[in-house]
Parts: C-alpha cells; structure tokens; sequence
C-alpha cells in the first residue's frame, strides 16, 4: 500500500533532511579545521616562522651567538604571533559556521510553520 503524499513530505521534512543538514554542516566545521590547519598551527606554534634560523656555527664567539639567538627568538616570536592570529581567525570563522547551521537547521524545521503563518497572515491582510 502507498502511503499518501503527505506523510511522506512529514517523513522527508522532518526525518531524512535533517540528517542531511546535519551531514552537511559537519563536512562544513571540518572543512574548516583542515583548512585552517589547526592542529597542525597548534603544534608547531613556536616554531620559527618559515623555518628562519641560522646555525650558531662552530666555536664560541659571544658577539655571533647573541646574534643567532636574538634572530632565532624574534623567528619563533613572529613565527608564534602569525599562527596565533591564524588561530583565531580559524575559531571566529568555526563559530561562524556553527552558528550560521544552528540557524539553517532551525529555519528548515519551522519552515512549514512560517509558510502557513504567512498564508494566514496574508489573507488576514486582505481582509
């Protein structure tokens, strides 16, 4: 037996669709961690940026060892900042995206809902 139009629209409305929002907004957030890399920035953030260091060399000569050490220092500072602003560019915009599907979801589950309050309002307006 066929079951009417109408219970199946119930079924795929409200069972099948959100599934697949759901499947989609978590594709989305982990895009969003790949693209960010985030857990590779986590764990090389006090790297030094685009592996800028030099060798302290042989021997010890104090003027040339302050030097590497002061350049070092500032490539793993500059290398720590970068990835942390990428870092938080990376939350904000994961926040964003989990924000932006809570509304999705909501939206589509009260969309028959503010299709017929609309009509109804609608008609109210005419009269």
């Amino acid at each position: 037996m066929r079951s009417p139009i109408f219970v199946k629209f119930i079924n795929w409305h409200f069972f099948e669709m959100p599934q697949e929002i759901f499947r989609v907004w978590k594709d989305f957030l982990q895009f969003n961690l790949n693209f960010f890399s985030m857990r590779m920035l986590l764990k090389t953030l006090f790297s030094p940026w685009h592996k800028y260091q030099y060798s302290y060399g042989r021997g010890f000569d104090l003027k040339r060892y302050v030097e590497t050490f002061s350049f070092n220092a500032m490539a793993r500072a500059m290398g720590a900042m970068i990835r942390t602003i990428l870092i938080i560019i990376g939350l904000i915009s994961q926040i964003f995206l989990f924000g932006l599907g809570v509304i999705v979801f909501f939206v589509w589950i009260f969309l028959p809902a503010l299709f017929i309050a609309g009509i109804v309002f609608g008609f109210l307006m005419i009269i």
